[in-house]
């Protein structure tokens, strides 16, 4: 499954942006997108490539949606993990 991260453009040079998600950012290719954009503009991003703008508010939600599955993920592997190891000798 794949799965394309809203990601807000932070640089812009010609055909090439800074996105950020979280903190986290990296390079990516526009070429792909029918669309201009600024910085300031939230894209979805899959491979490298901005595949097309996004709304802000629908990024926030996608990114705050994602951010739950990632906390309930961490939860349920942290149980799993204690659960996992031996008793104390």
């Amino acid at each position: 499954m794949c799965l394309a991260i809203p990601s807000r453009i932070v640089e812009k040079n010609e055909m090439l942006a800074v996105v950020d998600v979280c903190g986290a950012r990296r390079e990516v290719n526009l070429m792909l997108l029918p669309e201009e954009v600024e910085i300031g503009d939230f894209v979805l991003v899959h491979a490298g490539f901005a595949m097309r703008k996004v709304e802000q508010d629908s990024a926030q939600e996608a990114l705050k949606f994602i951010n739950q599955l990632i906390d309930e993920q961490k939860r349920e592997s942290s149980d799993n993990f204690c659960e996992s190891l031996p008793p104390d000798s």
